[in-house]
């Protein structure tokens, strides 16, 4: 049930209707849409504290608003939603699994610093636009989006470059106004930078860099995921072939008869 409180123009002035209690939006905007033909105002009772949401463009706006965490029962019929400038620094798997008409998410200005809760694979492929630009995501994979193909903001984050990182950048829609402030703070060595065990926040040459404008040029840090497991499988068949080696002449030396 939503609550909502209706002020409608007459010839007699401004009337209040009161409070009515509506089962579903649609019929929010019914009634409104009766009674005032776009020049109500409809406040949803239940917006979430420290939000302000517009029943007229099924906005919810929690800009600024001090929160720690992603507010809990969102309205089922958001289409905007506005969390940049706050405190957040984890998204819950559930965060948005309900919004099913989300078309455009801000999570700027957060701390978020991880996605691996999942709560971006709840997104709908109706989103258009999620920007989680001025954030502290350092790594993120490209299933951790789900099968949205939104607009994507991720610039000025402290990105750790790698395999995952690229196969991200190839598989989301940037907006290619801010692709270039997608920047290395730090990266997997190259080859010729020595061992790609070294500490992470090592310098590189990479460093500093935006990631768009290295893969452009031909860098590919999958190149280096695959030479390590190429390295990997000849090492465990080397350590194969040792074992039996040993097996079969210990086998000749000690069968009967020998």
């Amino acid at each position: 049930m939503i609550s909502i409180s209706v002020n409608y123009p007459s010839a007699l002035g401004v009337c209040d209707y009161g409070a009515v209690m509506i089962k579903d939006l649609s019929a929010l905007w019914l009634l409104c849409v009766l009674l005032g033909a776009g020049h109500e105002t409809c406040v949803w009772a239940g917006c979430p504290e420290g939000c302000q949401c517009s029943g007229e463009s099924q906005s919810v706006l929690c800009a600024a608003a001090g929160l720690h965490e992603v507010p809990r029962d969102l309205p089922l019929e958001t289409v905007s939603l506005h969390l940049e400038h706050n405190l957040i620094r984890t998204l819950p798997e559930e965060a948005f699994q309900d919004l099913l008409h989300l078309q455009d998410l801000h999570l700027s200005h957060n701390q978020i610093d991880s996605l691996a809760s999942g709560a971006l694979r709840h997104l709908t492929p109706d989103l258009q636009f999620l920007d989680l630009s001025h954030n502290k995501l350092r790594h993120a994979r490209r299933e951790e989006f789900g099968m949205t193909r939104a607009k994507t903001r991720l610039y000025h984050n402290p990105w750790h470059c790698d395999c995952p990182l690229q196969e991200l950048m190839e598989g989301v829609t940037l907006e290619p106004e801010t692709a270039d402030g997608i920047v290395c703070e730090s990266s997997a060595r190259g080859p010729s930078e020595g061992s790609r065990w070294e500490e992470p926040g090592a310098a590189s040459a990479y460093t500093g860099q935006p990631l768009v404008k290295l893969l452009n040029s031909g860098v590919n840090f999958c190149s280096t995921k695959r030479r390590t497991t190429d390295v990997a499988m000849l090492v465990t068949m080397f350590v194969w072939f040792i074992m039996v080696t040993v097996y079969v002449v210990y086998y000749v030396k000690h069968r009967p008869g020998t």
